[in-house]
């Protein structure tokens, strides 16, 4: 292990970067704000909060779907990640922050009492509506904030003991029954994410924060369709710092063998994401209800209609195509085009998700939208920077390290 590179010292350039990209944010973050979240005009309050939302929620699930890739590989007793595990580790130690900022801007627009946003907040409209009055026991303020505070902290605290446990295998060489205990207490802290991950992100919070903004439409498949939009992003991310690190010259004990396992994640949860995008497609445009068709309309006939069926081809076209050869999830280039791709088309789908929801007569894609964004990537490049510089970035005394090391697929 002596000339394995095992602390990573953060470039210059990577730093100006992202320093660039959180300016570019902070910018037009507050030039938003200013102009259109405290606006008079309640449509240019919509435009700004919808545009805040969809961004922050989007960042705090994919990089909370870090955590979850390391858990369910530890359930699962999967060695083969041992080697890049780190990288998975610093991603999620963005879940605090960027859950703090989803916290934020939902209670805001929830004390704001801003039913433009959210309809159900509306107690008039509440009270001469069958539907929304027999959704108020969910859709409430009071049940909103509670479920919402509780599933960002608990991500935070279960994701927080993970890597603690980690780091762990940093300080000594363990023995069986050492590394035993190790790996027991290890998949008991996994378990605990887990069961709350189902409980909030594979069932509630994309109920909550997502489909109540379409309070009247339902649909059975939503949580799973927003999780799998949110785990092929995070796999992408994982994938892009991978490629990033080996071309530094660091994680030399990763190669081509692990980039083929996440390219298969990247494209095996790209084919289920359309699986899930098709059945809730085609069950509600076969069922022809107009309770049910009302949210797919206007994204196929109106102003959405280009940004709905884009959203299709960079989701499942190109990782169908590209994606499917062995030969291109082993090619570090081609992996790293298509990790950013991903990510940008599954942004583009959580933007259609919110927005063609709240502006349903025209897309407001622009200046906003993408310096947001650009912040959202700042923060993320110099956090995820400065947690694998905090750490070794080889678990060298992990029980699994070795098969990692010998893995082949």
């Amino acid at each position: 292990m002596a000339s394995i590179k095992e602390q990573f010292e953060i470039p210059g350039s990577l730093k100006t970067w992202s320093y660039a990209l959180i300016g570019i944010g902070a910018a037009a973050l507050l030039y938003g704000m200013f102009t259109k979240g405290f606006s008079a005009d309640e449509h240019e309050q919509v435009h700004f909060w919808g545009t805040l939302m969809y961004n922050t929620i989007f960042w705090t699930l994919v990089t909370n779907a870090a955590m979850f890739f390391i858990c369910f590989s530890t359930m699962a007793q999967a060695a083969w990640m041992q080697s890049f595990r780190r990288i998975a580790e610093a991603i999620s130690t963005l879940v605090p922050i960027f859950g703090g900022i989803t916290l934020l801007v939902l209670f805001y627009v929830i004390l704001s009492h801003n039913h433009h946003i959210y309809h159900w907040l509306d107690a008039e409209a509440v009270a001469k509506d069958p539907i929304l009055k027999g959704k108020v026991g969910f859709l409430n303020p009071t049940f909103f904030i509670v479920w919402t505070s509780l599933t960002i902290i608990l991500w935070s605290y279960f994701g927080y003991r993970m890597r603690q446990i980690s780091l762990e295998a940093d300080i000594a060489p363990m023995d069986h029954e050492t590394a035993h205990k190790f790996n027991i207490r290890s998949m008991t802290r996994s378990g605990f994410f887990l069961v709350w991950f189902g409980l909030t992100v594979a069932s509630t919070i994309p109920w909550l924060w997502l489909m109540s903004l379409d309070a009247h439409w339902y649909s059975t498949m939503y949580s799973w369709y927003t999780f799998a939009s949110s785990f092929v992003a995070g796999m992408a991310l994982i994938a892009l710092w991978l490629v990033y690190m080996k071309n530094k010259g660091y994680m030399e004990l990763s190669n081509s063998e692990h980039l083929h396992d996440v390219g298969k994640f990247m494209f095996a949860f790209s084919i289920f994401w359309t699986y899930l995008w098709f059945s809730q497609y085609m069950l509600i445009w076969y069922a022809n209800i107009p309770e049910e068709t009302v949210y797919f309309k206007h994204r196929v006939q109106g102003a959405y209609k280009p940004i709905f069926f884009l959203n299709l081809f960079i989701n499942f076209l190109c990782p169908l195509i590209i994606l499917m050869k062995r030969s291109a999830k082993r090619n570090f280039t081609l992996v790293a085009f298509m990790a950013v791709l991903i990510l940008f088309g599954h942004w583009i789908d959580f933007y259609q998700m919110v927005m063609g929801s709240l502006m349903k007569e025209h897309v407001s894609l622009g200046w906003l939208d993408f310096g947001i964004l650009s912040f959202f990537v700042g923060v993320m490049i110099l956090m995820v920077a400065r947690s694998l510089a905090s750490k070794p970035l080889i678990p060298k005394y992990h029980p699994f390290l070795k098969e990692s090391i010998i893995h082949q697929v």
